[in-house]
């Protein structure tokens, strides 16, 4: 049986369903070694989900006052040394629990604190060194490019053609869908593996996105808000 490309799932268990994957990214927190043996032993890589630039734990030195207004995490200075040891050590501890690789996530600086992108250049450095051969997947960051395409094997565009909406989901505007064609076409002028995620609660929604998706190249995965479906 061949398998699907990949999955975000940031819920518990649901092995069986997990190995129809090539890829899973998982919360690291949510599986215990053996159950990532097991989906080793299938076939599946599983991917450790990491935040760069947020930080859900307690009042810590390297946070900002400002957060992030759809999740709640405290934003960081991204630079800061203790958030710089605290991140690559994350990052051990996934790959050490036996993940294959990691999924960076919050790369988007440059719509809150610009002056932190080449800090996130240098911390993502960090991190590939530390991982040495294992699977580094970056969720959009497109203002780090060209750097960031140095250091990941992988790119994520999040929310290629689907967008959240007070109601439910909806697709994006047509501005903005050329935009995103603009960046997937750049994008395929690299050599990296190139994803996308869209978020659907219909299966005409759904079937666009995957549509859209496979129309320029990018591998598909269509999920609810909180990714508690595969």
């Amino acid at each position: 049986m061949s398998l699907q490309p990949i999955c975000f799932y940031y819920g518990a268990g649901r092995l069986d369903e997990l190995c129809r994957y090539r890829r899973a990214v998982l919360q690291p927190d949510f599986f215990t070694p053996d159950e990532l043996r097991q989906l080793t032993h299938h076939g599946v890589q599983p991917i450790g989900y990491m935040s760069l630039s947020e930080d859900h734990g307690p009042p810590a030195p390297w946070q900002r006052d400002d957060r992030n207004p759809d999740w709640g995490g405290a934003l960081v200075r991204v630079g800061h040394s203790g958030w710089v040891q605290h991140t690559v050590r994350q990052a051990k501890d996934a790959l050490s629990k036996g993940f294959a690789g990691l999924f960076l996530d919050t790369l988007n600086i440059e719509f809150t604190h610009p002056e932190d992108l080449p800090d996130l250049v240098v911390l993502i450095a960090a991190i590939r060194e530390e991982a040495k051969g294992a699977y580094l997947l970056a969720n959009r960051g497109f203002a780090l490019l060209p750097r960031l395409a140095d250091f990941v094997d992988g790119i994520l565009f999040e929310s290629f053609s689907v967008r959240w909406v007070n109601d439910g989901y909806a697709p994006w505007p047509a501005d903005a869908l050329e935009v995103h064609a603009q960046m997937a076409e750049r994008l395929l002028n690299s050599d990296l593996d190139l994803y996308a995620l869209d978020y659907a609660e219909s299966a005409a929604l759904a079937d666009f996105a995957r549509r859209r998706a496979r129309q320029f190249g990018l591998l598909s995965f269509v999920g609810d808000r909180t990714l508690s479906r595969i």
